[in-house]
């Protein structure tokens, strides 16, 4: 099992279209061998003395944080993903996306521990 990870700062009036960006987007890593996608809209964000998600993101009063993560079978077979993935022009990011990429942050990481789920199974 690998693990990516997402934070997005998206203008809380696009809740809708990101939630269809979202979709969209689930359905094309699914035919890359994503096996697990979760997109979630902030609930209970707060404001850190020191870091936060807002400011990792340089967040704007009007938007709201979505943390995102993606379960892929191994380091492997994201990196081959990512290969296919960068020539394939249904990534390539249109106009009208939900939110400014620029500011996102990812990352990848390998499960250090795993309640609920066997490493490797999805």
């Amino acid at each position: 099992m690998y693990v990516a990870g997402f934070v997005i700062p998206v203008p809380a009036g696009n809740l809708e279209a990101y939630k269809a960006w979202a979709e969209a987007s689930a359905a094309l890593f699914r035919e890359y061998g994503c096996l697990e996608i979760v997109d979630s809209w902030e609930d209970n964000v707060p404001d850190g003395q020191q870091t936060d998600f807002r400011r990792a993101v340089a967040a704007r009063p009007n938007e709201r944080i979505v943390f995102s993560w993606q379960i892929w079978p191994s380091k492997e077979d994201m990196e081959a993903a990512e290969a296919r993935i960068a020539k394939d022009t249904r990534f390539d990011i249109p106009v009208e996306i939900p939110f400014d990429h620029r500011r996102l942050i990812l990352g990848a990481f390998t499960p250090v521990h795993i309640l609920g789920r066997q490493a490797g199974t999805g």
